[in-house]
């Protein structure tokens, strides 16, 4: 494998983005558009994360910390590229970001059904919080 570079998004990537999660993320959101993105980005600009080899997106991540806690989502790696490292070393620049940021503790958001993604959440020092159950409310039509 080349060498694997980590950086944040930028608006000029968020098209190629969408396209792959469509191939390499478990389920959608309602955020999970260019509108979006594009507010993520606007909010938090270093807030996504992309994995590149060879200037090809393989991974991706989104790392927000909101002043208060840690939250991860869309942790994505392409379907073809996976168990070499690109999951861990994307979960690790997104911890290296939230300490640099003052944060103290990561929560991530991860499909009860995608067991795959469970060994790597835990490989990487996360563990499932069994007392906690998240609640949900669309605020437009459509929402997921």
């Amino acid at each position: 494998m080349t060498e694997l570079r980590i950086r944040a998004a930028v608006p000029d990537d968020l098209d190629t983005v969408l396209a792959f999660w469509k191939t390499a993320a478990e389920g959608t959101s309602i955020s999970d558009d260019r509108g979006g993105t594009d507010r993520l980005l606007a909010t938090d600009p270093e807030a996504l994360l992309l994995a590149e080899l060879d200037g090809e997106l393989v991974g991706t991540v989104i790392a927000g910390f909101d002043g208060w806690r840690c939250h991860l989502y869309r942790l994505a790696v392409h379907p073809e590229r996976r168990r070499r490292g690109i999951g861990a070393a994307l979960l690790t620049a997104a911890d290296e970001r939230f300490v640099r940021l003052g944060g103290r503790r990561a929560d991530a958001m991860v499909l009860e059904r995608n067991e795959t993604a469970h060994h790597a959440w835990r490989a990487a020092g996360y563990q499932a919080q069994e007392q906690w159950r998240r609640w949900v409310k669309p605020l437009t039509d459509g929402g997921h």
